[in-house]
């Protein structure tokens, strides 16, 4: 294994293409054929560990709870064995959560160092991150896809994790000179560490310590505390509502809104910072936990705005607090009519780890309805559906809930509010906003995928805070070649946004046909956002519309008055025609009111985007690879 030392506060890594590789499809086909299987229990250790008790019903066989009881010998295997399973089934079936009740795991002499695996959430069950302490790690590394293990090591597709509601000690007892250094984090896109407390060591979001090249792509933090954190070769970022010690390095695009001990933006791009006092609108996400009677509830945190640092450090944190019983907790197993007829009867729904096949909408109805899902429940759309629609009421919260597309072409994978006409007064709350957290979309992958849009919201006063809406750029499908994969998995837009006063805290959009945004509606902002075009256009002729080259990747409409970005990025690749063009990559009307800060454009290595904002910003290609074209502001400020 090749090992470095941790990059410093001053270094800055490589800022070479970052592109995710076209030979994976191949490797993961192989490796989701044998991670698939079922869960494992353990054997019994030599003191047995207190089962879960009778207040955790139905949760199913891929819900582990922990107690501090069980030997740390059992948890680690426990652990390891999810791991080992999940480490490379990127495009597989099984999903898990890892539930740690109230309590100390491991000991300075014997700690709990785990890794975190695809579709795998791991989460404190206390009512505070500082009732669950890991005495360890847990962390993400590099895969390598080469020399058997060895090389070719990268975090560019280590995609769909989950950390929350505790705290890591850091101890790296009996580790390596370089792994014993921090707590590795090395992710990319629909990964969230929320309600997080590092303590004792340094979080890196990159892994130094694999051979190269090392590249990562992710990612996010909300609600978290941490100390020294290595950004390293992590080309953006987007850490909200949180407190930092210091923060290391930036390669393209990271951005800070209501971060305490946030890097100021003073010499953009150098570095590439972008950092709001507070952030605009804001909700954490729902969390489980158990009650001092011993039973579980789900804590549902209050909006707030112009908020920053963690919202948990001076008590609990401010919301209203719901007993399990007051959810549906439904399975891969549940029918859809079943979901509609307890939401119905005003239950809030709980979707156990798994895939559900959804042939009819889940239709959430009623205002204040929280679904949560478990280790990224996912809703594959069959036959068409649109596999959940939410009604134009306001404080609905979404979270956790993963969205497939299926072989047949839905129009959406989920729609928030109706999609004819506008809102009517009163459906919709500023204080109290419909939010969607950590909720993922795909097209394409696992399977053939057909959506016209992803995400489209029509109700007012919607907050996204993170989403990954993805249409595949590789995967286990059986194409050819990708000319194949633009014929039939399709997706024309990612997200499409009709409704006023929608603001989006973490928005990541890739690989669309054509506009991956379009924002209609009036006064939307977005803190954060991260694209690449689309790869596979077979040439410009199938890629340009209306005189135009290619599609922007950001679109507000011509007759929109209001609008804010903060810190955007759309990077090109399009690897089936080097020269195609993208005439630009973000479009937006020229008015007072639309305003974007720090936008850029990046060359992965093959195509063009000639402008970064309509004709603003110098053109990215082969000749630049790898190196941001940058706006610092649009539109540009008299005299500038």
């Amino acid at each position: 294994m090749q090992t470095a030392a941790p990059p410093t506060s001053s270094s800055r890594a490589p800022a070479g293409p970052h592109r995710r590789p076209r030979h994976l499809a191949r490797a993961l086909a192989l490796a989701v054929a044998v991670t698939t299987g079922a869960a494992v229990v353990p054997p019994a250790a030599a003191a047995p560990p207190r089962a879960p008790g009778p207040a955790a019903p139905g949760l199913g066989t891929n819900v582990v709870v922990f107690d501090p009881s069980m030997p740390v010998e059992q948890i680690q295997q426990k652990v390891d064995e999810v791991n080992a399973q999940q480490i490379d089934a990127e495009m597989g079936t099984q999903r898990y959560a890892l539930l740690f009740k109230p309590g100390v795991y491991g000991t300075d002499e014997n700690p709990l160092q785990m890794q975190v695996g695809y579709y795998t959430e791991v989460a404190g069950l206390g009512a505070s991150p500082s009732d669950v302490t890991i005495n360890g790690k847990v962390e993400v590394y590099n895969r390598c896809l080469e020399g058997g293990g060895t090389s070719n090591c990268l975090a560019l597709v280590n995609f769909w994790r989950t950390l929350s509601n505790l705290t890591i000690d850091v101890n790296g007892a009996g580790q390596d000179d370089c792994r014993g250094t921090a707590n590795f984090w090395a992710v990319s896109q629909a990964v969230s560490m929320r309600r997080v407390n590092v303590t004792g060591g340094t979080l890196s979001l990159m892994d130094y310590c694999t051979a190269g090249p090392q590249y990562a792509s992710g990612g996010y933090i909300a609600d978290s505390k941490t100390g020294d954190v290595v950004n390293g070769s992590q080309q953006q970022w987007y850490t909200r509502g949180s407190t930092i010690g210091s923060w290391s390095n930036g390669v393209w695009n990271q951005v800070f809104s209501g971060v305490e001990g946030a890097p100021a933006e003073t010499g953009f791009p150098t570095p590439p910072y972008t950092t709001l006092a507070t952030t605009p609108v804001s909700r954490e996400k729902p969390y489980l936990f158990l009650g001092r009677d011993g039973k579980y509830n789900v804590r549902v945190p209050s909006a707030q705005r112009n908020s920053s640092g963690v919202s948990w450090d001076e008590g609990p944190t401010a919301g209203r607090t719901l007993p399990l019983s007051d959810f549906f907790v439904a399975s891969p197993s549940s029918s859809v009519q079943e979901i509609n007829r307890e939401l119905a009867r005003g239950r809030n729904l709980l979707l156990t780890p798994g895939v559900y096949d959804v042939a009819r909408s889940i239709a959430v109805k009623r205002a204040g309805t929280v679904v949560l899902g478990l280790g990224h429940a996912t809703l594959t759309a069959v036959g068409g559906a649109v596999p959940m629609t939410v009604a134009d009421v306001p404080g609905v919260i979404v979270a956790g809930v993963s969205f497939d597309a299926g072989t047949v072409e839905s129009p959406a994978l989920l729609r928030v509010g109706d999609r004819h006409g506008r809102q009517n007064p009163g459906k919709s709350d500023p204080a109290n906003p419909t939010t969607l957290s950590d909720v993922y979309f795909r097209v394409g992958g696992p399977h053939v995928g057909k959506a016209e849009v992803s995400l489209e919201i029509n109700s007012d006063d919607v907050l996204v805070d993170h989403t990954w809406v993805w249409r595949a750029d590789h995967g286990v499908e059986g194409f050819a070649n990708d000319d194949e994969r633009w014929a039939v998995s399709t997706g024309r837009n990612g997200v499409v946004v009709n409704g006023d006063r929608v603001t989006a805290t973490g928005l990541f959009v890739e690989h669309f046909q054509e506009y991956n945004v379009i924002w209609n509606g009036e006064d939307g902002t977005t803190v954060f956002f991260q694209n690449e075009l689309p790869y596979d256009p077979p040439n410009q002729a199938a890629w340009q519309h209306d005189g135009v080259l290619g599609w922007a990747a950001y679109k507000v409409a011509d007759d929109v008055q209001r609008h804010r970005l903060y810190g955007g990025g759309s990077y090109v690749f399009t690897s089936n025609d080097p020269s195609i063009h993208a005439t630009r990559g973000f479009e937006v009307p020229v008015t007072p009111g639309v305003r974007l800060h720090h936008v850029l454009t990046v060359n992965l290595s093959a195509g063009t985007i000639d402008h970064v904002v309509n004709d603003t910003g110098a053109p990215v290609d082969n000749s630049n690879t790898g190196t941001p074209s940058y706006v610092v502001d649009y539109p540009v400020p008299a005299g500038t």
